[in-house]
Parts: structure tokens; C-alpha cells; sequence
């Protein structure tokens, strides 16, 4: 089976993990800039795509790469999130687009990829309801300023990550740990600034089209006989993906979702409260939206858990480090018998299946879902010929669009497949020593040189098949 002339196969990338330039040409700061100077790492010069982008798309056209996710800098259009505008920026992003189409790549723009202006970070971030306000604010200015160079948007990337790493495992700042009850008005806040901005999207009638990009991460029970374990698999799916699932497709929170919230937030010494009004916003946002936006990477396996909390985050690529144990939830296990990253994320490509028949059953969503990113990242280095040969990185997008290819054929609609990522890029939680590009990024001469598996996908782009 082949995938039909009209999929879309394209890369993906995030402004403040390649453009570099974090804080000149009038770019406002974000909370990364002073968190990662305490750090090892900062992302200063990244990948230089503030500069390289015109190289950087020439590549793309070149491997047959005909769409690109980018997402803008929200402090590179408004410094303090709000207020005065940073014309610099605004023109930065219209040179981007505009050589976008020169070379024939079709953007697919996110408004906001882990990078709040500081200002506003500093207030709550997204529990804060002026965040909200300012958002909104700023995604219905890039709409109207870049109305005639894009045609798709998406809100947010990964609403569930930027609240579990900010609120219960702590990497990302504030780096406040086992919140719950701050991780889930965050996500609501998210939400509900998508849905405000995809109906004032929707209200000024742009010829576009709008979604949201979500990463979900399929949970089985370690032991599928176990009613433990699988009620431990089941609190984990409805924290961290049928809460979002439900606001994004239903706009409301299903009885069965509310109620699991509640009892984790009961037994976590915390709470969860909205305004009515907001789900009048999310229900008119979800009869509206375009598509739905799916980032995979892994699967988890969890076990019943009756203990406190204790995460410990991987984020050097030692193996076998990672733990996860949340209190009310259960313990995301490995499993024997499926591979693992160095970063200990379990490689399971059926998970990816299982989650587009999920989406497709549970919400009768027939919109459309792009896989919004999906690759592999490992420690690498090229050799003295420039070769990198990642042919387990071409083992595990082939064995991924297999699967994909499956769900299709089994009647789920998706559109299109983004590779995370284009280039190798700054990695938030290891800095350079995590590689996802299809092309190597020398950084000491922001050289660019193709992979194996740049070759490998151009192949399959050319061919429609794996």
C-alpha cells in the first residue's frame, strides 16, 4: 500500500530550539534564557536558523521535503508577551514565509512551542488568565499580519508536556515538582486560550485552516490481567491525554475524565475549578477546529503504585535511569522485550496505531490527524567523509509509518507526517547532545550535512511508499 499523492511528508522544527539569537534583534526574554545560564547549556546560537533558514529550506526542496513546521517566537513579535510590537521580528518571520514559498515548502505554523514571554511566565504563566488574554491577543495579530503567507495554524505544541515538566516532574521553570493541581489549570488555561483563538480565527473568516498539537503517548497496563495495573494505565491516559482529548474534540470534560481528576486531586491535597464560560469557548472551538495535531514518540507501560512520589528525569541519555512514580496514578515501567533510547523512552510503534484508532473510535474525529512529530534521538557524530549513518533512526520512522500506513488503511483519515527533526536542533533538557535531524548540524560552522536518513525519507517522499 502506498500512501495516497495528496499525504503531506514534511520536517519540523520550534524557534527557540534552532533560531539562536534569544535575545538580540529585539527579542524579549523567556524564562528558558535565565534557567539554562544556571545550566550546561544555552541556546544562544542554536541551530542559527535566524540566519540559515534560506539554507535550511534550500536543503528541504532538495530532499523533496514540501512542508515545514516553524513556530514564531512569541517574545520575537511581542517582547513583554503584550504591548509594544518588535517590527524586527514581525519582518523576520514574513522573510521566513516568503522564502518558504520560494522554494515551494508549504509552513505550518505554531503560535506557541514551550516559550512564554518571560514577563508574563513570571506571573503564572498560563494559571494566570491575562496569559490567556495576552495569547489571544498575540495569535489574532500573526493571523491578520501573515494572513496571505499561511494557511495552516496550530495554537499550541504539546499542551501535556509544558504542564508536567513545568508542575509535577519539574525541568522545565518554574521547576515546581508533583503539582497536580497546577498542572491541570495549566492545561486548562492552554485550552482555553486555544479555543479563544481559534473562534476569533474562525469569526474574522481567514481562508486558513487551525488545530492544536498534542503529544499523546498510549498507556497499556504492565500487566493487562492485572484490574490494578489497569486502572493505574487508565489514570495516566485520562491525566495526560483524554483531559486534553475531551477539550480539544468534545469541549468538556466527559464524567469519567472529571471524576478521575478529582479523586488524584483529592488525594493530592489539591483542586480543580472553571468558569462555564470557558466551555462555551471550548465547545464552539471544537465544532471549529481544522485538525487535530499528534506528536509520538513513545508508549508507557504502568503498574499499580501505592507509595509518594519520585521522578527522576533522564535527561543525560544515561539508560535505565528514568523513574516515574506518581502517587495515585501508578509506575510507567519498561518492558520486556521492547527496545529502549538512551533517554529511556520505550521505542513502540503500535503505540502510534493504537492511539489514531482510539482518537478515531472514542471521539469519532474525522477531520483529519497529522503526525506532527515522530523520530529518533541519539548521541552522534560524523565522520571525516561527513557521513552519518543513523540506520536506526531509518528503523524507526520506517517502522512507524508502517503502522501509520495501518491505521489508514483501517479507515483513520490522517494527513500528513512531520519528521522531528529537519535539522538537528537544542535539545531543552540536553542541549546538543541529543540528535533528531535528518541533517547533521556542525555547530562550531553551522554547516548542515544530509544523514542516511535524509536520503532514506527523500526516497520515500519520491515514492509514496516505505
Amino acid at each position: 500500500m502506498k500512501f495516497n499523492s495528496d499525504f503531506v511528508f514534511g520536517a519540523a522544527t520550534a524557534a527557540y530550539q534552532c533560531e539562536g539569537e534569544t535575545r538580540t534583534h529585539g527579542k524579549g526574554k523567556v524564562a528558558w534564557d535565565d534557567y539554562l545560564e544556571k545550566g550546561s547549556f544555552q541556546a544562544d546560537k542554536a541551530s542559527d536558523f535566524y540566519h540559515q533558514y534560506p539554507v535550511d529550506l534550500h536543503l528541504a526542496k532538495q530532499f523533496g521535503i514540501k512542508a515545514l513546521r516553524i513556530s514564531i517566537a512569541w517574545s520575537r513579535i511581542f517582547p513583554d508577551g503584550e504591548g509594544e510590537i518588535n517590527q524586527e521580528g514581525v519582518d523576520f518571520y514574513h522573510h521566513v514565509f516568503r522564502q518558504c514559498h520560494k522554494e515551494g515548502i508549504e509552513p505550518y505554523v505554531t503560535l506557541h512551542h514551550f516559550d512564554t514571554p518571560l514577563a508574563l511566565h513570571e506571573r503564572g504563566d498560563f494559571l494566570n488568565r491575562e496569559t490567556i488574554d495576552a495569547f489571544v491577543k498575540y495569535a489574532n495579530f500573526c493571523f491578520e499580519e501573515y494572513k496571505d503567507e499561511v494557511s495552516y495554524w496550530f495554537t499550541f505544541n504539546e499542551v501535556w508536556p509544558i504542564a508536567t515538566n513545568q508542575y509535577i516532574e519539574g525541568v522545565f521553570p518554574p521547576c515546581i515538582t508533583y503539582d497536580i493541581s497546577k498542572a491541570v489549570a495549566s492545561m486548562h488555561g492552554m485550552m482555553v486560550a486555544h479555543a479563544k483563538a481559534v473562534n476569533i480565527f474562525k469569526s474574522h473568516g481567514y481562508k486558513g485552516k487551525i488545530g492544536i498539537i498534542h503529544s499523546l503517548e498510549t498507556k497499556y497496563p504492565y500487566d493487562p490481567t492485572n484490574s490494578d495495573d489497569i486502572r493505574a494505565a487508565k489514570k495516566d491516559d485520562i491525566l495526560a491525554n483524554q483531559f486534553l482529548l475531551d477539550a480539544t474534540l468534545l469541549g468538556s470534560y466527559s464524567e469519567e475524565t472529571l471524576q478521575t481528576i478529582h479523586e488524584l486531586l483529592d488525594l493530592n491535597h489539591g483542586s480543580f475549578h472553571y468558569d462555564k464560560r470557558d466551555i462555551a469557548e471550548m465547545k464552539e472551538a471544537a465544532n471549529q477546529i481544522d485538525y487535530l495535531g499528534m506528536n509520538y514518540y513513545q508508549s508507557h507501560f504502568v503498574r499499580y503504585y501505592d507509595g509518594e512520589n519520585e521522578i527522576v528525569h533522564n535527561g543525560t541519555g544515561e539508560k535505565g535511569t528514568k523513574k516515574f512514580k506518581l502517587k495515585g496514578v501508578g509506575e510507567r515501567v519498561m518492558k520486556e522485550g521492547i527496545p529502549t533510547t538512551d533517554w529511556d523512552w520505550l521505542i513502540y510503534p503500535k503505540g502510534m496505531y493504537d492511539m489514531l484508532m482510539r482518537i478515531s473510535k472514542q471521539y469519532a474525529f474525522t477531520k483529519g490527524i497529522y503526525i506532527t512529530e515522530n523520530g529518533l534521538g541519539k548521541k552522534e557524530s560524523i565522520d571525516d567523509d561527513h557521513v552519518v549513518d543513523d540506520e536506526s533512526r531509518i528503523d524507526y520512522i520506517a517502522k512507524h509509518l508502517t503502522w501509520l500506513l495501518k491505521a489508514i488503511q483501517e479507515g483513520v483519515y490522517v494527513k500528513g507526517y512531520f519528521v522531528w527533526s529537519l535539522m538537528d536542533v537544542f535539545s531543552w533538557s540536553n542541549g546538543y547532545n541529543k540528535r533528531y535531524g535528518l541533517f547533521y548540524t556542525d555547530y562550531p560552522t553551522q554547516k548542515r550535512y544530509p544523514k542516511a536518513s535524509a536520503y532514506w525519507y527523500k526516497r520515500v517522499i519520491r515514492n509514496r511508499e516505505i
